[in-house]
């Protein structure tokens, strides 16, 4: 018995240590834990989750969490017409700072307007009449602080451009200024829909670099167009491209410029008989008009001066701002000292007096001319939409406040319908003004209100005084201004980050100004399509190797010092893999594995036996894309290869799971990270 006993504790001591070593085995193998099939979610859940991702990705509903009904109705009120809201809180010493930045943005867009009236092919009252209601409607309506309303060259240009596409602005007058208030009016409802469907998202389509160039290239445009106004050119072409502006220039010069002695005195320049003498002395066909140029050259040398002093000190940033309205107000005072318009020197003559009139009978809501007001309309609301939006959203940042895009549409839509039935065309945010109204103070949009006021001020009781203006001026005051828009260090910046957004920088600009306005726009949107397109259809896919002494695997083309994995081929995903790109991606996997292969047989080292796909980065994945891995899984087995997966997120494991596809290479070849599936495959690593 006691000899039994003795048998019975040796063995018991054996089934311990035994016990105890393999605890301590146990102990120094690291836990590996499993990917499982997610929770389940309610397909109605997440399909409301998925569109609030979407489309509210703000939560603009939640201040109306838990309130009752009349609390709802006056925060509706307040979404609708934000100055109901801060107006509460509106006090004298933010009145004073608006009114500053009214006055200054004022002086600097009655100039501006006149002018870009012009690009638009519309007369001068016209663009006074877009800086008096529109600024009032946003005043109400608009989110951001900082912004002013009102034309702007690029959009002036453009509605312009492709208004003259379809009626002569000379032969048709009033059919081209009823098909302006069309388009104005289909402008507005392009923006305002935008802003209430929440579909703000799709001017992002058009890429920054994209922008850039289009309006790098617009500026030059613009600038080309004034010369006819800067030289005193009465003939000039219709078309906007550079080849045929500069044969329009120097095709009305055939022999010289006209010289005269720089010691005549202001008097003595225009009398008729003088000016007749130097013309028998030099006998030119000249078309350019020498009165006008000085009267351009000197006022631009002075606009550009004074952009220089406020650039240089920002405490002169009204110097710029009054610049041009000093400008307009001497010269006009010049050429009627000297009545300089009998010698040539063109004027604007006449403005019609008084606020706008109602234009609503004068919108084409039927007829031929509809489907091309809503052509244009379209194309220059969202145009204007992405100008106003950017710089909301800049001078937003500075101030360290939220801009709401969607708001930002439905206000710029609003008082684009409403404009449209006042005698406006379209309206949007001006970077130069608001960038005025920005270094002057502005603390609310009272500041656009305060211009409105001005200029219907300037529209009752001012606008005869303009008519000596020379057009001079005008395209003076309109060549400084868009200057600024010739973003040449974003582009430099652009060649240096990215190859093809500077492919669509140039593509854009040179569209612009070798075209057309319509074909630089079309290029700008098409190049960034085909960005987004060539992304999705072509993802990037990286091999990676272990960082020494982690277990972070990384790119090995990004850290040449990371090493593979004898054995093993890892390759990561970086995209969805969807019916666009998930034949590519399945090819361009076994092409890392066929060039592997080929190095590895070729230094005689061991064959890869699994292939680790890394999915952090793969967010979701469709049936194409199930099916490629299908595909893949099948290819790898031919070669004798195991297919293991790391990290797919929720809705791809979710996925994976409802098509069997994880029974079919096994729940076991899915893990939670790159390093557990390494060490599982190669378990020689656990002791690296």
């Amino acid at each position: 018995m006691l000899g039994h006993s003795k048998v019975e504790a040796v063995k018991t001591g054996e089934m311990e240590t035994r016990s105890l070593s393999s605890s301590q085995h146990e102990e120094s193998v690291p836990y590996i834990h499993r990917v499982g099939a997610p929770p389940k979610v309610n397909l109605f859940k997440e399909f409301k989750n998925t569109v609030k991702e979407t489309l509210f990705s703000d939560d603009p509903l939640r201040s109306f969490k838990d309130q009752p009904r009349s609390r709802k109705f006056v925060l509706f009120i307040q979404a609708v017409f934000p100055i109901l809201e801060w107006g509460r809180h509106y006090s004298f010493a933010k009145f004073r700072g608006d009114l500053i930045s009214g006055l200054t943005i004022a002086s600097l867009c009655i100039p501006q307007d006149i002018g870009y009236s012009k690009l638009a092919n519309l007369d001068p009252q016209y663009g006074l009449y877009s800086s008096f209601v529109p600024p009032l409607i946003y005043a109400f309506m608009g989110s951001s602080r900082d912004i002013a309303i009102g034309p702007v060259a690029v959009v002036s240009l453009l509605l312009g451009t492709m208004l003259r596409n379809e009626i002569d602005p000379v032969k048709n007058k009033t059919e081209y200024m009823r098909l302006a208030f069309t388009a104005t009016f289909f402008a507005g409802i392009t923006q305002a829909i935008l802003g209430i469907l929440r579909l703000g998202f799709l001017i992002d389509f058009l890429s920054h670099a994209a922008v850039v160039g289009f309006m790098g290239g617009a500026a030059i445009t613009i600038a080309l167009q004034q010369l006819k106004g800067f030289l005193g050119i009465k003939k000039f072409t219709k078309k906007t491209d550079i080849v045929s502006v500069m044969k329009s220039v120097w095709g009305s010069v055939h022999h010289g410029v006209c010289i005269f002695s720089s010691s005549l005195s202001i008097s003595s320049i225009f009398p008729e008989d003088e000016t007749l003498t130097y013309l028998h002395l030099f006998p030119i066909d000249l078309q350019w008009n020498w009165q006008t140029i000085l009267i351009g050259a000197s006022f631009l040398a002075f606009l550009l001066l004074a952009k220089y002093i406020g650039k240089k000190n920002k405490k002169f940033f009204w110097v710029p701002a009054i610049a041009p309205l000093i400008s307009v107000v001497l010269s006009t005072f010049f050429v009627y000292i000297t009545h300089a318009e009998k010698r040539g020197v063109e004027i604007v003559r006449h403005i019609e007096k008084g606020i706008n009139p109602s234009s609503v009978n004068e919108i084409y809501f039927s007829g031929e001319y509809v489907l091309k007001g809503v052509r244009i309309g379209i194309v220059a609301g969202m145009i204007a939409l992405t100008e106003a939006v950017a710089i909301g959203r800049t001078f937003a940042s500075m101030k360290d406040y939220q801009l709401d895009g969607n708001k930002e549409m439905v206000a710029l839509g609003a008082m684009n319908i409403v404009g449209s039935m006042t005698s406006c065309y379209v309206a949007t945010g001006s970077f130069s003004r608001s960038a005025v109204n920005f270094m002057a103070g502005c603390n609310t949009a009272v500041s656009n209100i305060v211009m409105s006021c001005v200029v219907f001020l300037t529209l009752e009781f001012i606008t005869p005084i303009f008519k000596y203006t020379p057009n001079a001026i005008l395209s003076a005051i309109i060549i400084s201004a868009v200057i600024g828009l010739i973003d040449y260090e974003a582009a430099i910046l652009i060649w240096k980050i990215d190859k093809f957004d500077f492919v669509a920088c140039m593509g854009a600009f040179l569209g612009v100004v070798f075209v057309s306005v319509e074909i630089g726009l079309l290029i700008a949107v098409s190049i960034s399509f085909a960005k987004i397109l060539l992304q999705v259809t072509r993802p990037r896919t990286a091999s990676l190797g272990r960082i020494p002494r982690t277990n972070v695997y990384r790119n090995i083309q990004q850290y040449p010092e990371a090493t593979k994995v004898p054995g093993v081929l890892i390759v990561r995903v970086d995209s969805a893999i969807y019916f666009s790109n998930s034949n590519y991606t399945r090819e361009r996997i076994l092409r890392w594995l066929e060039d592997e292969e080929e190095h590895l047989k070729a230094a005689s080292l061991p064959r890869i036996e699994f292939l680790i796909l890394e999915m952090s980065p793969v967010t979701d994945i469709d049936t194409s894309g199930i099916h490629a891995l299908e595909e893949l899984h099948s290819s790898l087995q031919k070669r004798n290869v195991q297919l293991v997966l790391a990290n797919p997120g929720r809705v791809v494991i979710d996925k994976l799971h409802a098509s069997n596809f994880t029974n079919l290479i096994g729940e076991e070849k899915i893990f939670l990270t790159v390093a557990d599936a390494v060490l599982t495959c190669s378990p020689k690593l656990a002791d690296v």
